[in-house]
């Protein structure tokens, strides 16, 4: 069983690039009861450079709990891209990644999860479905345990 206060420690790093999804996305997480730190970016450029730091290793995150929240459609790059970048990187690669986004092709959703997205959740249109999915991942945050390197 994982230790409650451990999920205090998670930042969930939202990358989408409408406002107003995000903030549907952040105000349904709070609904959830999750009060993990949401940091947003609007473009993957942004996001990546957070993730991997100035010297592009990803070595300032490596021993932080990230979460990932990413969607697929971005101005100046594909989801499906930072994906690949993010789990391809050995100091950043165990940080889950969920998938939050309107694309709910077949081959796309199969195609995420191949290169190692966690979850995979297709923005509804329906608010209860959606406020469903937010509990879901307030579940799955709130369990949530991350590798430690030592």
């Amino acid at each position: 069983m994982s230790d409650p206060s451990k999920a205090a420690h998670v930042t969930i790093v939202m990358i989408e690039d409408d406002e107003g999804h995000a903030r549907l996305i952040e105000r349904n997480i709070r609904r959830a009861g999750v009060t993990n730190e949401i940091i947003p970016f609007q473009n993957g450029t942004a996001a990546l450079s957070y993730l991997f730091g100035a010297d592009g290793s990803g070595d300032t995150n490596a021993r932080r709990a990230l979460l990932v929240l990413l969607d697929l459609n971005l101005p100046d790059m594909s989801g499906v891209s930072i994906l690949e970048k993010i789990k391809s990187n050995p100091n950043i690669r165990r940080s889950p990644v969920v998938i939050l986004t309107t694309t709910d092709d077949e081959r796309e959703i199969q195609r995420c999860y191949d290169l190692g997205a966690n979850v995979y959740i297709t923005k509804p249109v329906n608010y209860e479905s959606f406020a469903n999915a937010i509990r879901q991942l307030g579940l799955f945050v709130s369990v949530m345990q991350v590798p430690t390197t030592d």
